[in-house]
Protein backbone atom coordinates (compact mmCIF):
# COMPACT_ATOMS: atom_id res chain seq x y z
CA UNK A 1 0.00 0.00 0.00
CA UNK A 2 2.75 2.32 0.76
CA UNK A 3 4.15 1.87 -2.40
CA UNK A 4 0.45 2.78 -4.36
CA UNK A 5 0.69 5.93 -2.09
CA UNK A 6 4.25 7.04 -3.17
CA UNK A 7 3.39 6.97 -6.82
CA UNK A 8 0.29 8.61 -5.76
CA UNK A 9 2.23 11.86 -4.29
CA UNK A 10 4.75 11.53 -7.35
CA UNK A 11 1.76 11.56 -9.99
CA UNK A 12 0.46 14.88 -8.48
CA UNK A 13 3.51 16.76 -7.96
CA UNK A 14 4.16 15.93 -12.42
CA UNK A 15 0.89 15.99 -13.53
CA UNK A 16 0.23 18.49 -16.52
CA UNK A 17 -3.19 19.92 -16.26
CA UNK A 18 -3.17 23.49 -16.51
CA UNK A 19 -6.54 23.38 -17.93
CA UNK A 20 -9.76 23.07 -16.18
CA UNK A 21 -11.88 20.56 -17.62
CA UNK A 22 -15.19 21.81 -17.64
CA UNK A 23 -16.84 18.28 -16.72
CA UNK A 24 -15.75 18.91 -13.40
CA UNK A 25 -18.36 21.32 -12.40
CA UNK A 26 -20.65 18.51 -14.00
CA UNK A 27 -20.17 15.62 -12.17
CA UNK A 28 -22.19 15.07 -8.89
CA UNK A 29 -18.72 14.26 -6.35
CA UNK A 30 -21.17 12.41 -3.66
CA UNK A 31 -21.75 9.76 -5.69
CA UNK A 32 -20.39 6.26 -4.11
CA UNK A 33 -19.60 5.16 -7.33
CA UNK A 34 -19.01 7.34 -10.46
CA UNK A 35 -17.36 6.17 -14.05
CA UNK A 36 -15.60 8.29 -16.01
CA UNK A 37 -15.86 7.02 -19.78
CA UNK A 38 -14.28 8.36 -22.85
CA UNK A 39 -11.42 7.68 -25.73
CA UNK A 40 -8.16 7.00 -25.54
CA UNK A 41 -5.90 10.36 -25.81
CA UNK A 42 -8.86 12.48 -24.23
CA UNK A 43 -7.27 12.96 -20.52
CA UNK A 44 -8.75 10.98 -18.32
CA UNK A 45 -6.00 9.72 -16.37
CA UNK A 46 -5.38 13.87 -15.98
CA UNK A 47 -8.63 14.14 -15.02
CA UNK A 48 -8.75 12.18 -12.45
CA UNK A 49 -5.29 13.14 -11.19
CA UNK A 50 -7.08 16.70 -10.93
CA UNK A 51 -9.15 15.92 -9.41
CA UNK A 52 -7.69 14.56 -6.17
CA UNK A 53 -5.48 17.56 -6.33
CA UNK A 54 -7.96 19.99 -6.27
CA UNK A 55 -10.35 18.06 -3.71
CA UNK A 56 -7.59 16.44 -1.09
CA UNK A 57 -4.20 16.64 0.61
CA UNK A 58 -1.96 14.02 -0.36
CA UNK A 59 -0.80 14.27 3.57
CA UNK A 60 -3.83 12.86 4.29
CA UNK A 61 -4.10 9.97 2.41
CA UNK A 62 -7.89 10.13 2.14
CA UNK A 63 -7.48 9.59 -1.46
CA UNK A 64 -5.59 7.28 -3.62
CA UNK A 65 -5.14 7.36 -7.24
CA UNK A 66 -3.97 3.21 -8.72
CA UNK A 67 -3.84 2.11 -12.01
CA UNK A 68 -5.27 -1.17 -12.59
CA UNK A 69 -3.28 -1.58 -15.31
CA UNK A 70 -0.39 -2.80 -12.48
CA UNK A 71 0.40 -6.28 -12.81
CA UNK A 72 -0.83 -6.35 -8.62
CA UNK A 73 -4.32 -6.58 -9.55
CA UNK A 74 -4.41 -9.52 -11.62
CA UNK A 75 -4.13 -11.78 -8.77
CA UNK A 76 -5.01 -9.76 -5.82
CA UNK A 77 -8.01 -7.84 -7.54
CA UNK A 78 -9.91 -4.65 -6.19
CA UNK A 79 -12.01 -5.66 -3.24
CA UNK A 80 -8.98 -6.37 -0.81
CA UNK A 81 -7.43 -4.03 -1.72
CA UNK A 82 -10.34 -1.56 -1.47
CA UNK A 83 -10.45 -3.53 2.05
CA UNK A 84 -7.55 -2.57 2.70
CA UNK A 85 -7.61 0.95 1.95
CA UNK A 86 -10.62 1.71 3.91
CA UNK A 87 -8.95 0.45 6.94
CA UNK A 88 -6.23 2.67 6.95
CA UNK A 89 -8.62 5.15 7.04
CA UNK A 90 -9.38 6.06 3.15
CA UNK A 91 -12.00 7.51 1.83
CA UNK A 92 -11.76 7.96 -2.19
CA UNK A 93 -10.48 5.47 -4.33
CA UNK A 94 -9.81 6.78 -7.97
CA UNK A 95 -9.55 3.69 -10.00
CA UNK A 96 -7.92 4.12 -13.49
CA UNK A 97 -8.72 1.78 -16.60
CA UNK A 98 -10.93 -0.75 -14.55
CA UNK A 99 -11.77 -2.65 -17.98
CA UNK A 100 -8.57 -3.99 -18.03
CA UNK A 101 -9.08 -6.34 -14.60
CA UNK A 102 -10.97 -9.57 -15.62
CA UNK A 103 -14.76 -9.33 -14.10
CA UNK A 104 -13.64 -6.02 -12.90
CA UNK A 105 -17.59 -4.49 -12.82
CA UNK A 106 -18.54 -7.21 -10.55
CA UNK A 107 -15.77 -6.39 -8.49
CA UNK A 108 -16.51 -3.00 -8.24
CA UNK A 109 -20.59 -3.54 -7.12
CA UNK A 110 -18.92 -5.78 -4.41
CA UNK A 111 -17.13 -2.55 -2.83
CA UNK A 112 -20.22 -0.60 -3.80
CA UNK A 113 -22.31 -3.37 -1.38
CA UNK A 114 -19.19 -3.98 1.05
CA UNK A 115 -17.97 -0.50 2.34
CA UNK A 116 -20.76 1.75 2.32
CA UNK A 117 -18.45 4.66 3.51
CA UNK A 118 -16.36 4.48 0.24
CA UNK A 119 -16.44 6.38 -2.37
CA UNK A 120 -14.75 4.94 -5.84
CA UNK A 121 -14.43 6.79 -9.29
CA UNK A 122 -13.05 4.77 -11.80
CA UNK A 123 -12.29 5.35 -15.94
CA UNK A 124 -13.11 3.01 -18.74
CA UNK A 125 -12.66 3.38 -22.45
CA UNK A 126 -15.78 4.12 -24.72
CA UNK A 127 -16.04 1.16 -25.96
CA UNK A 128 -19.13 -0.73 -24.34
CA UNK A 129 -17.75 -4.59 -23.67
CA UNK A 130 -20.25 -7.00 -25.37
CA UNK A 131 -21.23 -8.94 -22.13
CA UNK A 132 -23.57 -7.26 -19.70
CA UNK A 133 -23.44 -3.85 -20.98
CA UNK A 134 -25.68 -1.35 -20.06
CA UNK A 135 -28.13 -4.04 -18.50
CA UNK A 136 -25.71 -5.14 -15.78
CA UNK A 137 -25.84 -4.19 -12.53
CA UNK A 138 -23.03 -1.60 -12.59
CA UNK A 139 -25.18 0.74 -15.05
CA UNK A 140 -27.62 0.62 -12.35
CA UNK A 141 -25.67 1.62 -9.22
CA UNK A 142 -23.26 3.87 -10.74
CA UNK A 143 -23.49 7.35 -12.62
CA UNK A 144 -21.30 7.69 -15.19
CA UNK A 145 -19.75 10.55 -17.06
CA UNK A 146 -18.39 11.20 -20.66
CA UNK A 147 -15.08 12.89 -21.00
CA UNK A 148 -14.48 14.60 -23.92
CA UNK A 149 -11.49 16.10 -26.11
CA UNK A 150 -11.07 19.85 -25.80
CA UNK A 151 -13.51 21.93 -27.01
CA UNK A 152 -11.96 24.60 -28.75
CA UNK A 153 -13.28 27.14 -25.48
CA UNK A 154 -11.09 24.98 -23.76
CA UNK A 155 -8.36 25.19 -26.14
CA UNK A 156 -8.88 29.02 -26.49
CA UNK A 157 -8.71 29.55 -22.33
CA UNK A 158 -5.10 27.48 -22.45
CA UNK A 159 -3.62 29.66 -25.06
CA UNK A 160 -4.82 33.21 -23.74
CA UNK A 161 -5.65 31.84 -20.33
CA UNK A 162 -8.70 33.37 -20.40
CA UNK A 163 -12.02 31.81 -18.65
CA UNK A 164 -14.59 31.41 -21.51
CA UNK A 165 -18.08 30.26 -20.48
CA UNK A 166 -19.74 27.99 -22.62
CA UNK A 167 -22.85 28.76 -24.24
CA UNK A 168 -25.62 26.63 -25.01
CA UNK A 169 -26.80 26.45 -29.65
CA UNK A 170 -30.08 28.58 -28.50
CA UNK A 171 -27.42 31.32 -27.22
CA UNK A 172 -24.91 30.60 -30.17
CA UNK A 173 -28.38 31.18 -32.65
CA UNK A 174 -29.67 33.78 -30.85
CA UNK A 175 -27.52 36.03 -29.23
CA UNK A 176 -24.27 35.60 -31.32
CA UNK A 177 -24.11 39.48 -31.67
CA UNK A 178 -23.99 40.05 -27.62
CA UNK A 179 -21.88 36.95 -27.76
CA UNK A 180 -19.63 38.10 -29.63
CA UNK A 181 -19.24 41.27 -28.34
CA UNK A 182 -17.48 40.00 -25.11
CA UNK A 183 -15.40 37.87 -26.38
CA UNK A 184 -13.66 39.71 -29.49
CA UNK A 185 -12.19 42.64 -27.22
CA UNK A 186 -10.38 39.40 -25.34
CA UNK A 187 -9.13 36.93 -28.23
CA UNK A 188 -9.51 36.75 -32.24
CA UNK A 189 -10.93 32.76 -32.46
CA UNK A 190 -10.06 32.68 -35.99
CA UNK A 191 -6.40 32.95 -35.30
CA UNK A 192 -6.03 29.94 -32.87
CA UNK A 193 -8.65 27.62 -35.43
CA UNK A 194 -6.65 26.31 -37.62
CA UNK A 195 -4.20 25.07 -34.53
CA UNK A 196 -7.14 23.39 -33.04
CA UNK A 197 -7.92 21.68 -36.01
CA UNK A 198 -4.84 19.84 -36.29
CA UNK A 199 -4.03 19.29 -33.08
CA UNK A 200 -6.37 20.80 -30.35
CA UNK A 201 -8.66 18.38 -29.57
CA UNK A 202 -6.02 15.79 -27.41
CA UNK A 203 -4.19 16.98 -24.65
CA UNK A 204 -0.98 15.67 -26.23
CA UNK A 205 0.04 19.11 -27.58
CA UNK A 206 0.51 20.05 -23.59
CA UNK A 207 3.78 17.26 -24.50
CA UNK A 208 6.57 17.58 -25.25
CA UNK A 209 6.50 14.59 -27.91
CA UNK A 210 5.20 14.18 -31.50
CA UNK A 211 1.88 14.86 -31.88
CA UNK A 212 0.58 13.34 -34.67
CA UNK A 213 2.66 10.02 -33.49
CA UNK A 214 0.90 10.45 -29.53
CA UNK A 215 -2.41 10.09 -31.64
CA UNK A 216 -1.13 7.45 -34.32
CA UNK A 217 -0.41 5.60 -31.12
CA UNK A 218 -3.94 6.41 -29.88
CA UNK A 219 -5.82 5.55 -32.32
CA UNK A 220 -4.22 2.13 -32.64
CA UNK A 221 -4.67 1.63 -29.22
CA UNK A 222 -7.78 2.01 -29.57
CA UNK A 223 -8.64 -0.56 -31.74
CA UNK A 224 -5.87 -2.94 -31.12
CA UNK A 225 -7.12 -2.75 -27.42
CA UNK A 226 -10.33 -0.81 -26.70
CA UNK A 227 -12.07 -2.73 -29.91
CA UNK A 228 -10.30 -6.11 -29.79
CA UNK A 229 -10.47 -6.77 -25.98
CA UNK A 230 -14.16 -5.16 -25.38
CA UNK A 231 -15.50 -6.53 -28.58
CA UNK A 232 -13.94 -10.25 -28.01
CA UNK A 233 -12.85 -9.60 -31.24
CA UNK A 234 -10.36 -12.21 -32.85
CA UNK A 235 -6.35 -10.63 -33.39
CA UNK A 236 -6.57 -12.23 -37.31
CA UNK A 237 -9.17 -9.87 -37.87
CA UNK A 238 -6.96 -6.31 -36.57
CA UNK A 239 -6.14 -5.52 -40.11
CA UNK A 240 -9.32 -5.66 -41.64
CA UNK A 241 -11.11 -3.03 -38.81
CA UNK A 242 -7.71 -0.61 -39.76
CA UNK A 243 -8.24 -0.63 -43.11
CA UNK A 244 -11.85 -0.23 -43.18
CA UNK A 245 -10.74 3.16 -41.12
CA UNK A 246 -8.27 4.12 -43.43
CA UNK A 247 -11.11 3.90 -45.92
CA UNK A 248 -13.42 5.50 -44.47
CA UNK A 249 -10.52 8.57 -43.56
CA UNK A 250 -10.29 8.41 -47.56
CA UNK A 251 -14.31 9.28 -48.25
CA UNK A 252 -14.41 11.52 -45.60
CA UNK A 253 -17.61 13.46 -46.01
CA UNK A 254 -19.05 10.66 -48.51
CA UNK A 255 -22.23 8.42 -48.41
CA UNK A 256 -20.55 5.10 -47.55
CA UNK A 257 -21.09 2.07 -50.16
CA UNK A 258 -21.12 -0.73 -47.73
CA UNK A 259 -20.80 -3.48 -50.09
CA UNK A 260 -17.29 -2.23 -51.96
CA UNK A 261 -16.26 -2.06 -48.33
CA UNK A 262 -17.08 -5.13 -47.40
CA UNK A 263 -15.67 -6.16 -50.80
CA UNK A 264 -12.08 -4.46 -50.19
CA UNK A 265 -11.75 -5.55 -46.61
CA UNK A 266 -12.44 -9.13 -47.42
CA UNK A 267 -15.50 -9.75 -45.09
CA UNK A 268 -19.65 -9.54 -45.32
CA UNK A 269 -21.97 -6.47 -45.22
CA UNK A 270 -23.48 -7.18 -41.82
CA UNK A 271 -19.59 -7.11 -40.20
CA UNK A 272 -18.75 -3.81 -41.81
CA UNK A 273 -21.89 -2.93 -40.09
CA UNK A 274 -20.32 -4.30 -37.32
CA UNK A 275 -16.98 -2.21 -37.07
CA UNK A 276 -18.58 0.89 -38.08
CA UNK A 277 -21.00 0.82 -34.69
CA UNK A 278 -17.26 -0.44 -33.29
CA UNK A 279 -15.35 2.68 -34.54
CA UNK A 280 -18.15 5.38 -33.39
CA UNK A 281 -18.11 3.84 -30.11
CA UNK A 282 -13.90 4.12 -30.02
CA UNK A 283 -14.54 7.70 -31.09
CA UNK A 284 -12.99 7.31 -34.42
CA UNK A 285 -15.96 7.92 -36.57
CA UNK A 286 -19.14 9.58 -36.31
CA UNK A 287 -22.12 7.81 -38.57
CA UNK A 288 -24.96 10.49 -39.57
CA UNK A 289 -27.76 9.54 -41.19
CA UNK A 290 -30.67 11.45 -43.27
CA UNK A 291 -33.30 13.63 -42.46
CA UNK A 292 -36.67 11.68 -41.90
CA UNK A 293 -34.97 8.56 -42.10
CA UNK A 294 -36.01 7.11 -38.53
CA UNK A 295 -34.94 3.25 -39.44
CA UNK A 296 -32.42 3.89 -41.64
CA UNK A 297 -29.68 0.51 -42.21
CA UNK A 298 -26.66 2.12 -42.91
CA UNK A 299 -25.45 5.89 -42.39
CA UNK A 300 -25.69 8.61 -45.32
CA UNK A 301 -22.68 9.91 -44.39
CA UNK A 302 -19.54 9.07 -42.13
CA UNK A 303 -16.98 11.35 -40.70
CA UNK A 304 -13.93 11.28 -38.40
CA UNK A 305 -14.69 12.16 -35.05
CA UNK A 306 -12.63 15.07 -35.04
CA UNK A 307 -10.50 16.60 -37.48
CA UNK A 308 -7.68 16.27 -35.57
CA UNK A 309 -7.97 12.94 -36.69
CA UNK A 310 -8.03 13.81 -40.14
CA UNK A 311 -4.89 15.36 -40.18
CA UNK A 312 -3.38 12.62 -38.30
CA UNK A 313 -4.17 10.17 -41.47
CA UNK A 314 -3.91 13.26 -44.30
CA UNK A 315 -4.97 11.58 -47.16
CA UNK A 316 -4.71 13.71 -50.55
CA UNK A 317 -8.56 13.62 -50.45
CA UNK A 318 -9.40 15.97 -47.25
CA UNK A 319 -10.78 19.37 -48.25
CA UNK A 320 -11.69 22.11 -46.54
CA UNK A 321 -15.27 21.62 -46.97
CA UNK A 322 -15.10 17.91 -45.17
CA UNK A 323 -12.88 19.41 -42.16
CA UNK A 324 -15.20 22.05 -41.20
CA UNK A 325 -18.05 19.55 -41.51
CA UNK A 326 -16.41 17.13 -39.65
CA UNK A 327 -15.49 19.89 -36.93
CA UNK A 328 -20.05 20.98 -36.86
CA UNK A 329 -20.93 17.02 -36.42
CA UNK A 330 -18.26 16.69 -33.82
CA UNK A 331 -18.96 20.17 -31.79
CA UNK A 332 -22.66 19.31 -31.54
CA UNK A 333 -23.36 15.36 -31.82
CA UNK A 334 -23.38 14.43 -27.85
CA UNK A 335 -26.21 17.02 -26.90
CA UNK A 336 -28.07 17.53 -30.30
CA UNK A 337 -29.43 15.21 -32.69
CA UNK A 338 -27.73 15.77 -36.08
CA UNK A 339 -29.19 14.50 -39.08
CA UNK A 340 -27.72 15.22 -42.76
CA UNK A 341 -30.02 17.41 -45.06
CA UNK A 342 -30.78 16.93 -48.26
CA UNK A 343 -27.79 18.96 -50.28
CA UNK A 344 -24.24 19.45 -49.88
CA UNK A 345 -23.00 21.24 -46.25
CA UNK A 346 -26.78 21.48 -44.87
CA UNK A 347 -27.76 19.49 -41.46
CA UNK A 348 -30.71 19.59 -39.58
CA UNK A 349 -30.27 19.97 -35.81
CA UNK A 350 -33.01 18.66 -33.62
CA UNK A 351 -35.34 18.01 -36.22
CA UNK A 352 -36.04 21.65 -37.22
CA UNK A 353 -33.32 23.87 -37.10
CA UNK A 354 -31.51 24.01 -40.61
CA UNK A 355 -28.00 24.83 -40.65
CA UNK A 356 -25.60 25.06 -43.62
CA UNK A 357 -22.03 24.74 -43.45
CA UNK A 358 -20.05 26.15 -45.91
CA UNK A 359 -17.80 28.85 -46.79
CA UNK A 360 -17.66 32.77 -46.83
CA UNK A 361 -18.36 33.34 -50.75
CA UNK A 362 -21.53 30.95 -50.23
CA UNK A 363 -24.92 33.40 -50.81
CA UNK A 364 -27.78 32.97 -48.66
CA UNK A 365 -30.63 32.86 -50.49
CA UNK A 366 -33.92 35.19 -49.10
CA UNK A 367 -37.13 33.84 -47.73
CA UNK A 368 -35.27 30.64 -46.94
CA UNK A 369 -35.27 29.67 -42.77
CA UNK A 370 -31.50 28.48 -42.79
CA UNK A 371 -28.71 29.75 -40.54
CA UNK A 372 -25.46 29.85 -42.35
CA UNK A 373 -22.80 28.32 -40.37
CA UNK A 374 -19.93 30.23 -42.65
CA UNK A 375 -16.11 29.89 -42.24
CA UNK A 376 -12.69 31.92 -43.19
CA UNK A 377 -14.54 34.84 -42.28
CA UNK A 378 -13.58 36.71 -38.94
CA UNK A 379 -15.31 39.84 -37.44
CA UNK A 380 -13.09 42.41 -35.74
CA UNK A 381 -14.55 45.56 -35.47
CA UNK A 382 -17.29 45.19 -32.93
CA UNK A 383 -18.20 48.45 -32.90
CA UNK A 384 -20.15 47.21 -37.01
CA UNK A 385 -23.13 45.87 -34.60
Amino acid sequence: METFYQAHSFLLEHVNAPVRRSLMDTIDWSYRLIGIRGPRGVGRTSFLLQYAQEYFDSRLRQCLYVNLNNFYFQSRGIVDFAGEFVEQGGTVLLLDQAFKLPNWREQLCECYHKYPYLRIVYTTTSVFPDEGGDASELSKISHTYVLHGFSFREYVNLKCGLQLKAYTLDELLFSHKQILKSIIPKVHPWKLFGDYLRFGYYPFFLENHNFTEALLKAMNNMIEVDILFNKQVELKYLSRIKKLLYLLAIDNGNAPNVSRLAEEIGTSRATVMNYLKYLEEARLINMVYREGDSMAKKPTVIYMHDANLMYAIETPQMDEQSIMETFFVNSLWRHHSVKKGRRKGFFNINEGTHICVCDRPRHVRQGEDIIYAKYNIEKKNISAF
